[in-house]
């Protein structure tokens, strides 16, 4: 077997191996890439403190991306209507309609749907008042205009 000019591939128990034809030494036998041992690092994770142990407002900013909405051109209408409706208070409660929480949901029962912990947690209340937000008006600008025109949203 000629193994100059070309490569050859020798299969053995643990993996496979490359025959190195530029050489002519047969014994010469290398690794090929894809069986390489990858050297694994631990990549380091950027601390992220936790969505409950922000302000309000803090856990709004950063879940507008997942609405596909930049915070940078849509929370200050968010911002305009939470003020309006509640002023970013959990616990808002408003005993003419009913409605309750930062985003003033009616009946404030309705926000169970992403979290039993509905009443005292900001961020199920957020996270439900932006899906209301986006499934009905779209986006915060959206629901702001609404709000300024007839006065709710």
């Amino acid at each position: 077997m000629n193994l100059a000019g070309s490569a050859s591939t020798v299969t053995d128990n643990a993996s496979v191996f490359t025959i190195a034809g530029r050489h002519n030494n047969p014994n010469l036998i290398a690794p090929t890439k894809k069986h390489h041992k990858k050297k694994h690092h631990a990549k380091r994770k950027a601390h992220k403190k936790p969505l409950r142990s922000m302000a309000p407002k803090q856990i709004a900013w950063h879940i507008m991306s997942w609405f596909h909405w930049k915070a940078k051109s849509q929370f200050r209408y968010l911002n305009k209507l939470w003020m309006r409706e509640s002023s970013w208070n959990k616990y808002a409660t408003n005993p003419w309609s009913g409605a309750y929480g930062i985003p003033q949901a009616v009946p404030g029962g309705k926000m169970a749907s992403v979290g039993a912990d509905w009443r005292t947690s900001a961020e199920t209340q957020i996270r439900w008042g932006m899906r209301y937000i986006k499934s009905v008006y779209g986006s915060p600008r959206n629901a702001w205009y609404h709000e300024v025109n007839d006065g709710w949203y």
